[in-house]
């Protein structure tokens, strides 16, 4: 006979690694401290690379999402090959006040799809379909200082596969957790898809 399950013994948390990419500037730092310690940070020195990790629970299950803040400067998008390769969810941030921020979203998603092995524009459609993605329009307090309309982002994500899209303020929490959260439930929905495919093809 098997054993028996102890009631009592703690289920083991499953770990999602979520990485955050965007420019230098348009607050991905802030948004993840604003997710882990409910503060806003004003001031904030450019990112190396940082890793934060928080628990929590998706449909009842423990899990720790282990966020990687990587660095907006553009030295350093050689790393990026490295941190999608590591990643199995994606944040994608921009400022709705800049518009060369947004502008960047393209190559960010486009490394994505090319490192998941998409080759092709025509391709890219099924990012959604494939990878945990959701698309930040980060500064959304900042109404008279806006450049990037709500819509264009949703265009954005529309074009990539119908990413889920978000506007969000680190300053103020609007749907700081919700993003996030909603990257962590995708990454699970696929690991559940492969594991189901695999055990079809068994």
């Amino acid at each position: 006979m098997p054993p028996k399950k102890d009631k009592n013994a703690k289920e083991q948390p499953e770990e999602l690694k979520i990485v955050v990419f965007g420019s230098g500037g348009v607050g991905k730092s802030a948004l993840i401290v604003q997710l882990i310690q409910n503060v806003f940070v004003e001031q904030y020195d450019p990112t190396l690379e940082d890793s934060y990790r928080k628990d929590t629970h998706i449909e009842k299950k423990p899990v720790i999402l282990d966020i990687l803040d990587t660095a907006g400067q553009e030295e350093f998008c050689t790393l990026r090959d490295q941190y999608i390769r590591q990643g199995e969810g994606f944040v994608i941030v921009y400022s709705v006040t800049n518009r060369n921020s947004f502008d960047e979203v393209y190559s960010f998603l486009e490394q994505i799809a090319q490192a998941k092995e998409f080759d092709n524009a025509d391709e890219y459609r099924n990012l959604a379909s494939e990878t945990a993605v959701v698309l930040v329009g980060n500064k959304a307090d900042l109404k008279n200082e806006r450049v990037v309309s709500a819509d264009e982002g949703r265009e954005v994500a529309k074009k990539f596969g119908n990413i889920t899209f978000f506007e969000t303020s680190a300053k103020t929490r609007t749907n700081v957790e919700e993003s996030f959260m909603d990257c962590a439930v995708q990454i699970m929905n696929k690991v559940k898809k492969r594991k189901k495919g695999a055990c079809t093809m068994m």
